[in-house]
């Protein structure tokens, strides 16, 4: 924290080439969602299936809530030919990229109600994909700032926030003007996003690989391991097991003994808490706003443009008081905004496609996803250690996400079979589920103002 740091002064950190590579990768970490989330959700109500289908559909987006069981092998695997040519980072983003970019195309050719099955695992595909893609742009972003530099955390995760948001939903908007132009059916949508993608990757290749003394640190555990092995000649066996070692038993360890167990419990359970009532909302929103009367042009313009625009604004002005107050001032404000703009959605439930409604329900919910996003980003951020930083982020963000996606799956199914589809209900039930969390976050502020002292002790 720096109260005492002007606008101006905050804003120049912006000027870091490095923060623009973290904006971009900002934008294809937030792209797939729309080929598997808004867009497919679309193009499956047009097809005429159930909410609880729909809804059902979103389980793919469980590749996000486990990808931290892969996540070790994004910081110790090299890629052959691709990490002397890009680096650890880079080459994974890339790979990982290909395939999203392969199953956009094959998604686009496919006969979407003969063939749910492929397009199931076809999202599957890209899911996995993306979220490991993920665990890598986390990564970058981490390993970017050298540790002397926690003073722009805010601002990367402002970056990176808004460089997510203009991959959603500022790109996310387009399909959706095409969808409602004349001769323009969804398959042709996918085609033109795969054009999109491609743009994405090439952005690979202008990024600059972080470095780091990650390598170091491993090789030098792998020794411990070694000696703890009584070694006294090495040996396949022995390699495999200190390898093992550092890239699976490492990273947790290191976690849990840098803040102790029962803080670090306490994290856990804070952050898969947070953000559940936002997820079951956003599964269902897409297709709320089309039984509501909305057309894809005005959800375009305000679910996906408006939300989108007024999502980067906020996420520059969050970071700002994230920076100057304290991520976990944030975390709170956000909180509470997100439960706010969950009972806008009610009041549009109960009032019908009234346009004034949308647009202030979206201008309270950018605000929210602003806030939120930067203060977890540099939240979760904060808690990493640098040498196992893929896998510590991918471990915290996956509980975040572990809420937005298996549970929230099951939204349809709440919407149809509990609530025989009141709207307007469902929207105050997702209001209600924030308050856990808030409460949660009051009863450790302390532990977390410690935290996040010490994160900025060395500025």
């Amino acid at each position: 924290m720096n109260s005492t740091l002007s606008v101006s002064e905050y804003f120049s950190y912006f000027k870091d080439k490095r923060l623009i590579n973290v904006f971009i990768f900002g934008m294809s970490s937030g792209f797939p969602w729309v080929l598997i989330g808004s867009v497919m959700s679309a193009w499956l109500k047009d097809e005429g299936l159930s909410r609880s289908m729909i809804g059902l559909f979103g389980i793919v987006f469980g590749a996000y809530s486990i990808n931290f069981f892969w996540s070790p092998l994004i910081d110790r695997t090299k890629l052959p030919f691709l990490y002397n040519w890009l680096g650890q980072r880079r080459s994974w983003i890339l790979f990982c990229q290909s395939f999203i970019l392969l199953g956009t195309l094959l998604l686009a050719g496919l006969d979407l109600k003969a063939n749910l099955a492929v397009a199931a695992a076809l999202c599957l595909l890209i899911a996995i994909a993306s979220a490991t893609q993920d665990i890598a742009i986390d990564a970058f972003r981490i390993d970017t700032l050298s540790e002397n530099e926690s003073h722009k955390a805010t601002a990367a995760a402002a970056m990176a926030t808004s460089g997510w948001w203009t991959g959603y939903a500022l790109l996310g908007a387009v399909p959706f003007y095409m969808a409602d132009m004349p001769n323009i059916d969804w398959p042709q949508v996918y085609y033109f996003l795969s054009a999109i993608m491609l743009l994405l990757i090439s952005c690979v290749f202008w990024a600059k690989e972080p470095q780091s003394n990650r390598e170091a640190v491993h090789a030098e555990l792998e020794r411990v391991y070694l000696e703890k092995l009584a070694a006294t000649k090495q040996t396949p066996l022995t390699k495999t097991l200190a390898w093992l070692g550092v890239t699976v038993v490492d990273p947790f360890k290191t976690f849990f003994a840098k803040n102790g167990v029962k803080t670090a419990l306490a994290l856990l359970a804070f952050i898969f808490l947070f953000k559940i009532g936002e997820a079951f909302l956003a599964r269902m929103s897409i297709v709320f706003y089309k039984e509501v009367g909305f057309s894809n042009t005005q959800i375009a313009n305000y679910s996906k443009l408006g939300t989108g625009l007024i999502t980067i604004v906020f996420a520059f002005l969050g970071s700002i008081f994230n920076h100057k107050y304290g991520i976990v001032k944030g975390l709170f404000i956000s909180g509470v905004a997100m439960a706010a703009s969950n009972l806008m959605f009610s009041w549009i439930a109960l009032a019908g496609p009234q346009e004034h409604l949308y647009a202030m329900a979206i201008v309270v919910d950018g605000f929210t996803q602003a806030w939120s996003l930067v203060a977890m980003v540099a939240f979760i951020s904060m808690l990493c250690d640098r040498a196992f930083s893929a896998t510590h982020y991918a471990l915290l963000a996956s509980l975040g996400n572990l809420g937005r996606t298996l549970l929230s799956s099951y939204s349809g199914v709440v919407i149809d079979d509990w609530l025989m589809g009141n709207w307007s209900l469902f929207f105050v039930l997702t209001a209600l589920m924030v308050l856990p969390s808030l409460v949660f976050l009051f009863l450790i502020r302390h532990k977390l103002y410690s935290l996040e002292q010490n994160y900025h002790k060395n500025t």
